[in-house]
């Protein structure tokens, strides 16, 4: 029976490559069995199999070169049941992230579904919303530039990756200024969290009646949709009790159609 592997049947066998298993040799974490001394080629043996299984395998579970290496020198039982345990509580802290993903994914998906329902722009309705989860930053915003920068300052302090507020982003204007007109006097922004957060800047878009219109545009061409919003509520003999929520569902960064942009304006309202 053959015992005498070069190093691209060891590779083929073992489903890697010729170069990561050079570079095992290089770091003095898996030698060859043997190295011919003229020519330089690498040899293993069957004797060999089983520590690269378990380099495989310790790879597989998350463990770095480094911690294997550690391990293989050292062969300790409580060494290795330590490491399994380090692994296994990243492993939850993945789990974890990835279950946050999803609700974010999923919350993506219920502003899309209902932006394709929207039979009729600029068509004010009335809607019942649940509490909504944000970060905010409370600060002056009259233009694009700021933003972006508001934005940023908002990731940063609250400790958000960027990702996050892919199609989440609202912002506030407050009732004085609706009623005022000043449909550009934005006071915050906000990031749609889908679990609750705490911290300084975490706070709730509350429960209740909102006063509710879609129109094709972005944040610059909203004047009408408020206007038509506004003269809805008072005819309809509803008060506006708090600061309205703009948002912007559907924008350049998702469609190339200028006539699918789309964005909401949310007005909270009792009799």
């Amino acid at each position: 029976m053959q015992n005498r592997f070069s190093i691209g049947e060891m590779a083929k066998l073992h489903q890697t490559t010729v170069k990561t298993l050079r570079y095992y040799d290089q770091i003095g974490l898996f030698k060859p069995a043997e190295t011919a001394p003229q020519s330089g080629y690498r040899y293993y043996t069957t004797a060999q199999f089983e520590r690269l299984n378990t380099i495989q395998y310790l790879q597989a579970l998350g463990l770095s070169l480094k911690e294997i290496q550690a391990h293989l020198a050292q062969l300790d039982l409580g060494t290795f049941r330590t490491l399994l345990q380090e692994q296994e509580h990243l492993a939850d802290q993945r789990i974890q992230e990835l279950i946050r993903m999803k609700r974010r994914f999923h919350a993506r998906l219920q502003d899309l579904d209902e932006a394709q329902r929207v039979d009729q722009l600029e068509m004010p309705v009335i809607q019942t919303l649940p509490v909504r989860q944000i970060v905010s930053l409370v600060q002056p915003i009259r233009s694009e530039p700021e933003l972006e920068l508001a934005l940023r300052h908002l990731a940063t302090q609250a400790g958000l990756a960027p990702a996050i507020f892919i199609g989440g982003v609202g912002l506030t204007i407050s009732r004085e200024n609706i009623l005022a007109r000043h449909f550009q006097s934005y006071q915050s922004v906000f990031i749609l969290v889908p679990e609750a957060v705490t911290g300084p800047l975490a706070g709730t878009l509350p429960a209740g009646d909102y006063a509710c219109i879609y129109y094709n545009g972005n944040h610059q061409q909203s004047r009408a949709a408020y206007e038509k919003l506004l003269t809805f509520v008072q005819t309809a003999g509803y008060q506006i009790i708090g600061d309205a929520v703009e948002r912007t569902v559907i924008d350049q960064y998702v469609s190339k159609n200028a006539t699918d942009y789309l964005t909401t304006i949310q007005l909270p309202i009792q009799r």
